[in-house]
């Protein structure tokens, strides 16, 4: 192992070069190494042409991750499981077909990193069919340029199988916390695992290099065997970083209470205002079943455990996080993927062989369109892609799933008191729709797999079933016809449509318990 600059492991990455990041959004994410990158390439001219892979998104929409890539001529390729927080420069350039680009399920790419590292000719899987990762419908393309099929349809003992062949990589980036003098790497002051040994393991398999970023080099033999996550064997560089471009989430620089180092006490944490967002937490939260393993998707579902620790009932069932974490409570906003008081932080990609194996008792996720069929779209808006994450390793194999946000978009504000809800100014785009602008769930498959699967919004609440989306319940002081039919490109099923509980619109609740009671009977 070597101890190196930034900018000289920069000058190590070839023209052409196949690269694999580590890092979600910020979390994790080796942003000295990047700008080292970026500073060659600026400066010389190289690296040129490179293909990127990540599991997750990189950046925090602004000044990092891979806006360091954003430069005509450096980047050919770039395929992620999400490019939320990719940045403007680099979306620019996806939209415009400037670069190649590719969306595939965090989930699978994580287990890809495995796949990889062992030699094996590729992943088989059969998260993504029927969704746009499908090559029968988008192959996960993202633009005209990109006209590979990177992932294939094939036939495997009588089923439809997706094959993500493995790639040859050249370099791996990846992060940790401290390195001692022979390479070993803690990730100590990490909120999350993720893949960073996976793709270790991936690049020297392929006969690549190991770069990574730490905070501080220890005395070789000071660290506890335990503790070190990635050999020294595994690693060929590495390089101390600057606290700046070290911070453990988007928000954070450092908080030992999202690392496990300590435990905040659940009265700390700030209750939701009532508002939209409440109403839907709490509604969603009715679906939570004693003993229950469920998961939370980023947005309105990060609400659910703050309801439910607000209703005293959080020691009731388990929480997780696609990201590695089980048990705790899910951070928000600019922290997202991290959690509070966890009880257990492992691998993502072993997160996702709980998840892809059935573990998972109900999730609960966005809702940005839907449609008739039940099918639903997080992933692509207005033509732009923003990528799927972890949401089609989920959907796929969860049987209880609750898809959550506000009935319309754009603007919508709401009066919530005094038991009911009233509707100030609507919001001015559709999200209940004739037609999805991108598969990520198909709700045709679900139903036939008979997944139990819901749609709640602060103003009426949809069943899937398999002639289409049901109407099952509406918010008190709503109107059918004005607040809900008419804001909808299609006429749900309506059976016995009843009204929503007066509680979950009222300053103080208290019935999350009795009807978790309820289910355990």
């Amino acid at each position: 192992m070597k101890i190196i600059t930034a900018n000289e492991a920069g000058a190590l990455i070839k023209d052409n070069a196949t690269i694999f990041l580590g890092g979600l959004a910020v979390t994790s994410l080796p942003e000295e190494v990047l700008k080292g990158v970026e500073h060659n390439f600026l400066t010389t001219g190289h690296p040129r042409q490179v293909t990127t892979w990540a599991c997750g998104a990189i950046g925090n929409s602004k000044d990092a991750g891979m806006v360091h890539f954003a430069h005509a001529g450096m980047i050919k390729r770039t395929i992620a499981g999400h490019f939320g927080q990719t940045g403007a420069e680099m979306m620019k350039m996806v939209f415009a077909g400037e670069v190649e680009a590719y969306n595939f399920p965090q989930g699978s790419l994580s287990h890809l990193t495995r796949h990889i590292a062992s030699r094996s000719p590729g992943l088989l899987t059969k998260v993504g069919l029927g969704t746009f990762v499908d090559p029968r419908i988008e192959g996960g393309k993202l633009n005209a340029k990109s006209t590979e099929d990177v992932v294939k349809l094939v036939e495997f003992q009588g089923e439809e199988w997706l094959f993500y062949p493995s790639p040859k990589i050249d370099v791996a980036i990846i992060r940790g916390t401290l390195s001692d003098e022979n390479g070993n790497i803690t990730l100590d002051k990490e909120g999350v695992l993720l893949e960073q040994i996976n793709i270790a393991h991936a690049a020297k398999a392929c006969g690549g290099i190991v770069i990574a970023q730490v905070e501080r080099i220890v005395k070789a033999g000071s660290l506890h065997p335990k503790a070190v996550k990635i050999p020294g064997v595994s690693v060929d560089y590495v390089v101390v970083s600057q606290p700046e471009n070290h911070m453990q989430t988007i928000a954070t620089q450092f908080n030992p209470a999202l690392c496990g180092d300590v435990r905040v006490p659940t009265s700390s944490l700030e209750p939701m205002p009532l508002d939209e967002r409440k109403v839907i937490a709490r509604r969603c939260a009715l679906e939570l079943k004693p003993g229950a393993i469920t998961n939370l998707g980023i947005g309105i579902p990060a609400g659910v455990p703050s309801v439910a620790a607000e209703e005293g009932v959080s020691d009731q069932f388990t929480l997780s996080i696609e990201s590695g974490i089980t048990g705790g409570i899910p951070a928000q906003l600019g922290d997202f993927g991290v959690a509070y008081n966890a009880e257990a932080i492992i691998e993502q990609s072993l997160q996702f062989d709980f998840y892809d194996g059935g573990g998972l008792d109900a999730s609960f996720l966005g809702l940005a369109q839907a449609d008739n069929s039940g099918n639903v779209n997080v992933s692509k808006f207005n033509g732009r892609p923003v990528g799927c994450g972890g949401f089609v390793n989920i959907t796929r194999s969860t049987p209880n799933l609750v898809f959550c946000g506000t009935f319309t978009a754009g603007g919508l504000k709401v009066a919530v008191g005094d038991g009911k809800l009233t509707i100030v100014t609507e919001g001015k785009s559709r999200k209940f729709i004739d037609k999805v602008e991108q598969i990520t769930f198909n709700g045709l498959d679900a139903a036939k797999r008979q997944q139990n699967v819901l749609f709640v919004t602060e103003r009426a609440v949809f069943q899937l079933t398999t002639a289409g989306l049901e109407l099952t319940e509406i918010a008190p002081g709503i109107d059918l016809e004005r607040d809900v039919l008419a804001h909808m490109g299609f006429k749900p099923i309506m059976n016995n449509v009843k009204t929503m509980d007066a509680g979950l619109f009222s300053a103080t609740w208290g019935g999350l318990g009795a009807a978790m009671a309820a289910k355990a009977v």
